[in-house]
């Protein structure tokens, strides 16, 4: 179990140091005010401003039903971190300056990892909705996630593949400088032996030479693979459909919650995304009342945007979080540290039934629910 435990005489110290050297933030005491941090502009903005945007029709919808507690909540203005954890680390301090006192985030997991300590040594209740690199909570007293882990990604892939009869022979294509991508492969690749599956060609590429996969497609297609599987970004698994289309690659292919945006990709032709399955647990097209109302209210706010997983996690964060609150008795005039130590406890005991499952969490923080996958069927998703 996460230690909860300070020792007194050092929060003592630190807290008058703090007060020494910096203004004392002064939280309002009848609103809860939660941070998002994450890509909000640059090459990942449709996960950020998906997260940002869904915590606001979260809190909307909470506020609207008595709020938690009785309490508002106000979603302060988001941290814009481009996925860099540098960034992310400003923005967390920013947020904190604003009076954050629990972080939905961060969205990516290069800025998470960088931000969990100083949430860690602040005391800052930590929900990532979409940090999916095993660090993103390691170490840390008050921290969870509503994603898989990349390796379960990775081993859940493979047994998905295996279970559903989709593929004997895989490939794989990868950035080998991302720890997302590797993360996902190196699970993905040990468990092709446990689920027999025969990995045929195994291609790497870098973060600087990811335009250009042509050496990579051409020993996929030389291996007689019957499934690409792409543990990737959209945008380089978008490079990597039209340049597979340009050779004819005949093999089915499988992504994981990275793929996700892939529809959105500027100049993508959607056509080529056609059959493409990926590993995720929310689909917009999906006809039960609660994505439904989430997908109709999400559009009426954004101009007739379709939500992704990442805002359908953050959206569940939210109840999680209301969930919590209201299970631990938590009020906005606890300092962060209270609030830290209530939710802690109180989350071994939510149950969430919300739009990426039915979730439970463990004391490590992590999610445990049942993985789900999808394919691309006439430009939209469809569960499978």
């Amino acid at each position: 179990m996460k230690n909860m435990k300070k020792a007194l005489s050092l929060v003592a110290a630190a807290s008058m140091m703090a007060t020494a050297i910096a203004p004392v933030t002064v939280f309002a005491d009848d609103t809860f005010k939660i941070g998002v941090i994450g890509p909000m502009t640059g090459d990942y903005a449709q996960y950020g401003l998906g997260v940002y945007k869904a915590s606001l029709i979260a809190a909307e919808e909470i506020n609207a039903n008595g709020g938690i507690n009785g309490y508002q909540v106000e979603i302060l203005e988001a941290g814009d971190d481009q996925g860099d954890p540098e960034k992310s680390m400003n923005a967390y301090n920013s947020l904190m300056d604003d009076g954050m006192q629990i972080l939905a985030g961060t969205v990516t997991s290069g800025a998470c990892i960088a931000v969990k300590d100083l949430a860690d040594m602040d005391q800052t209740f930590l929900f990532t909705p979409s940090g999916s690199a095993v660090d993103c909570i390691t170490n840390v007293a008050g921290a969870f996630r509503m994603c898989f882990t990349d390796p379960m990604q990775g081993t859940k892939s493979a047994q998905f593949i295996a279970e559903q009869g989709l593929a004997s022979k895989v490939a794989v294509i990868y950035d080998s400088m991302a720890d997302y991508n590797v993360g996902i492969h190196d699970a993905f690749v040990a468990a092709c032996g446990e689920y027999g599956l025969e990995l045929v060609a195994d291609e790497a590429y870098t973060t600087d030479s990811n335009t250009d996969f042509s050496v990579q497609l051409a020993k996929v297609q030389e291996s007689g693979a019957e499934l690409l599987f792409l543990p990737n970004y959209y945008n380089d698994d978008a490079l990597i459909l039209q340049q597979a289309a340009d050779i004819n690659l005949d093999v089915k292919i499988f992504g994981v919650d990275g793929m996700d945006g892939l529809l959105a990709v500027e100049n993508f032709d959607t056509s080529l995304a056609e059959g493409c399955m990926l590993l995720t647990p929310f689909a917009a097209s999906s006809t039960d009342e609660a994505t439904v109302k989430f997908v109709t209210a999400y559009g009426e706010a954004n101009n007739g945007e379709t939500p992704n997983q990442f805002a359908a996690d953050v959206y569940d964060v939210l109840y999680a979080l209301k969930a919590a609150i209201e299970a631990a008795n938590v009020t906005p005039d606890m300092d962060n540290a209270e609030i830290c130590e209530a939710l802690t406890a109180a989350m071994m005991d939510v149950t969430l039934e919300g739009l990426t499952g039915t979730t439970t969490w463990t004391e490590e923080g992590e999610p445990d629910k049942a993985p789900k996958a999808v394919v691309i069927t006439n430009g939209v998703y469809e569960m499978m």
